[in-house]
C-alpha cells in the first residue's frame, strides 16, 4: 500500500463507522441553524438538523478557509508521516476546494518532506464518497499516489450524480429554481430531477408528477447512464434527507432490474442538506456520461 493517506470533506456524507474503519481524514465544513454553528467537533444530530428545517429553520452554510484546511493537513502529516491525497467538494458548488490547494501550497513551502495534493472531485454528497470509496480500494490494490490521481482525474466524469427533492422551495431559496417555478411546481405535485455537470454544477435534467414517479426516474436515468460501465458498479451510494424507507425503496428498484446487491446507504449531511432539503433522495454510480 502506497504511503499516503486519504482525505476528504465532511461533503462526502460518509458514515462514521466508514471513516474509522478507513481511517479517512476528514476536513469540516460549518453550518449554523437557530444562531448556533455547528461542525464535525460540535455536530447536532441529523435527524435533529431535519426536524428544524421542517419546523422552518433556515440554515447558512460556510466554507473550509485557506488557513483551516492547513491545519488539518499539517495535523493528518504529523500524525501519518506519510502524503495526502485529498479528495475535495466540488468546486462548482463551493470555494472549500481553492481553499484546500491553498492551505496545501503554504504547506509546501514550510514542510517538503511530505506532499499535499488535492483533487477537485466535482461531486457532491456520497457522490464525492463514492469517488473516495473508490481512490481507497485503489490504494488498497497498490496503486501509488501518483497512480490514483491519475485514476481519479480519468474517471470522475463517469460518476454520476442524480437526485430530486420533495419541496422545491429550498432549491429557489438556493437560486436554483425561480419562485414562481416553486409556488406553481408544489401546488401541482412535480418534482425536479436534477444532477451535478461536468463542472460540478447542479443542473435541473427533467421533471414529473409525483414523488413515486420521481423516484423511479432516478432509476430509469441510471439504466440509460450506466451503459458499458454496468459492470464497474459493484456498490451503488444513495443519500437521503432523512426520507430512509424511499432510499430503501430506490434501493430495491435497483436490485431488482439490474441485480445489484451492495449498497452505501447515508444520509445527505447538514451542509448539502442546508440547500436540497428535507425530502432529498440522491442516487450514486458509474456511468459512460454525467
Amino acid at each position: 500500500m502506497g504511503n499516503y493517506i486519504v482525505t476528504t470533506d465532511t461533503t462526502a456524507d460518509l458514515p462514521e463507522s466508514y471513516i474509522e474503519e478507513t481511517g479517512l481524514g476528514v476536513m469540516s465544513l460549518s453550518y449554523t441553524i437557530d444562531g448556533e454553528t455547528y461542525n464535525r467537533s460540535h455536530e447536532l444530530p441529523v435527524k435533529d438538523f431535519y426536524a428544524k428545517m421542517r419546523a422552518g429553520s433556515l440554515p447558512t452554510t460556510a466554507q473550509v478557509n485557506p488557513q483551516t484546511a492547513k491545519e488539518v493537513f499539517l495535523e493528518q502529516m504529523k500524525r501519518s508521516d506519510s502524503d495526502i491525497l485529498h479528495i475535495a467538494f466540488s468546486s462548482g458548488l463551493s470555494g472549500s476546494c481553492n481553499s484546500a490547494r491553498l492551505g496545501a501550497a503554504e504547506l509546501a513551502e514550510e514542510y517538503q518532506e511530505h506532499r499535499v495534493v488535492v483533487v477537485d472531485s466535482l461531486c457532491a454528497s456520497l457522490g464525492e464518497g463514492l469517488l473516495v470509496h473508490k481512490a481507497i480500494q485503489n490504494q488498497k490494490k497498490g496503486m501509488s499516489l501518483e497512480e490514483n490521481v491519475q485514476w481519479l482525474e480519468d474517471n470522475k466524469l463517469h460518476l454520476v450524480h442524480n437526485f430530486t427533492v420533495d419541496d422545491l422551495f429550498h432549491l429557489h431559496r438556493g437560486g436554483r429554481v425561480s419562485k414562481t417555478a416553486a409556488v406553481i411546481g408544489t401546488m401541482i405535485s412535480l418534482k425536479p430531477i436534477l444532477h451535478v455537470d461536468n463542472e460540478g454544477h447542479l443542473i435541473p435534467l427533467s421533471k414529473v408528477r409525483g414523488r413515486k414517479k420521481s423516484l423511479i426516474a432516478l432509476v430509469d436515468s441510471m439504466e440509460q447512464q450506466m451503459g458499458s460501465y454496468r459492470k464497474q458498479n459493484d456498490i451503488v451510494f444513495i443519500s437521503h434527507g432523512d426520507c430512509e424507507a424511499e432510499a430503501r425503496f430506490v434501493a430495491d428498484l435497483i436490485r431488482q432490474r439490474f441485480g445489484i446487491d451492495h449498497f452505501l446507504i447515508n444520509y445527505v449531511g447538514p451542509t448539502i442538506g442546508a440547500h436540497s432539503g428535507p425530502g432529498t433522495m440522491a442516487l450514486f454510480y458509474m456511468g459512460e456520461y454525467r
